[in-house]
């Protein structure tokens, strides 16, 4: 086998393991309870209190990334890592490091949402433009939190 037919397989191996609509599934309605969380947060601190918005979102992405990983650790990925205090530690220190790339993303889109416009959306008399934009950013972060973390933290391809 050559180095381009051991590229390509690990290629296709890696594809097949991220095309799982099981896994795919969990993901969302795990990423889904995070985005819950986070955006009550958010709403919290921003609707109800004066906690500027990017200020909000860490408390909030602190928050929703810790219960996400504990969700997808016994749910999504269940089979796929040791069990065990240190690994679990390790994959805990992973999944925040690969999460940054989304919560990069997230950061920026309500930086650019909140910041770079001048939206103010009223409903019983809060701003809720903060959290509509929050809500944004997590979507757009999604897929870029799926793939790391399918591969980098949990290793599904193996």
């Amino acid at each position: 086998m050559t180095g381009i037919d051991e590229f390509v397989e690990a290629v296709q191996a890696r594809t097949r393991a991220l095309a799982s609509g099981a896994r795919i599934g969990q993901f969302v309605s795990v990423g889904l309870a995070g985005a819950g969380l986070e955006t009550v947060i958010v709403f919290l601190l921003t609707g109800l209190a004066t906690v500027p918005p990017l200020g909000a979102k860490a408390v909030g992405a602190e928050a929703s990334i810790s219960l996400m990983f504990l969700l997808n650790d016994r749910v999504t990925f269940a089979g796929e890592g040791e069990r065990g205090i240190r690994s679990t530690g390790r994959r805990y220190l992973k999944s925040h490091t690969v999460r940054l790339g989304g919560l990069a993303v997230a950061f920026t889109t309500l930086y650019v949402l909140t910041a770079w416009t001048e939206i103010t959306l009223r409903v019983s008399g809060a701003d809720v433009w903060p959290t509509l934009a929050n809500v944004i950013g997590i979507g757009v972060g999604m897929t870029i939190n799926y793939v790391a973390e399918s591969l980098i933290t949990w290793r599904v391809h193996r």
